[in-house]
This record gives structure tokens, C-alpha cells and sequence, in this order.
């Protein structure tokens, strides 16, 4: 399960990035708290941010599961790919919104994976 810490590690720090980016697309646009639009640029920042954090919601948890009850390996592997897929939706969004759709799709078929595994390794548990 130590793969699975380092990579939920690794999620959450990219989490922080992505909030220290958003700070910094704030200063520079010059939009004050709490203001949330204004600037396209912020805005875009702000989106990723708090796109990432509602995916987190069911990435970590899905992270854990699949780990504990399917494969610890496999649950990292796709923690990477979500992690991945993040990298490239936020890279996509900031340049142009209609072009998040790869970043995005990798991230949540990485979610589905991550529940799926989690959910086919709980089953003979149950009974």
C-alpha cells in the first residue's frame, strides 16, 4: 500500500499547485477577493482548481479501495493516470476550454477503473 500512499501523496500536491497557480492567475489578473470572474485567465485557473478537488472527492477514495481489496499496484498505476490526465486537462483549460476533453476523459476513466476494481474486489468480501 505504500505505492498507493506515494501516489495519493502525489495527487495532493499537484492539488496545491494547481490552488498556488489560481493565487498567483489572481495577483497577476489583479481581481480581489472574493470575486470569482472577471478574468478569463482567472476564471480558467480557478476552474481547474476546483474541478480537480471535486474529483479528488471520488479519486482518493476509489484510490484506497481498489488498493486494499483489489491491488495495490494496479490501484497506483491508475492514480498515475489520473494524476496524468490532470496534468493534461489543466494544461488544455488554461489555453483553450473546448480543448480540456482528453485531460478529462483519461482522469475519469481512471475514476471508473479505480471504482470498478474497487468494487469487483469487495464483492467476495461481502457474503
Amino acid at each position: 500500500m505504500a505505492l498507493v500512499a506515494l501516489v495519493s501523496l502525489l495527487i495532493l500536491v499537484q492539488y496545491l499547485i494547481f490552488t498556488m497557480l489560481c493565487g498567483a492567475e489572481r495577483g497577476r489578473s489583479g481581481l480581489a477577493a472574493p470575486a470569482v470572474t472577471g478574468d478569463q485567465g482567472f476564471e480558467r485557473a480557478y476552474r481547474v482548481q476546483m474541478n480537480t478537488l471535486e474529483q479528488m472527492v471520488v479519486t482518493l477514495p476509489a484510490l484506497w479501495l481498489s488498493g486494499l481489496y483489489f491491488n495495490p499496484e494496479v490501484a497506483a498505476s491508475l492514480g498515475l493516470a489520473f494524476l496524468v490526465g490532470r496534468v493534461l486537462y489543466r494544461n488544455s483549460y488554461v489555453r483553450d476550454p473546448a480543448k480540456r476533453g482528453p485531460g478529462m476523459i483519461i482522469g475519469f476513466v481512471a475514476n471508473i477503473a479505480l471504482l470498478g476494481t474497487a468494487l469487483w474486489g469487495m464483492v467476495p468480501h461481502l457474503w
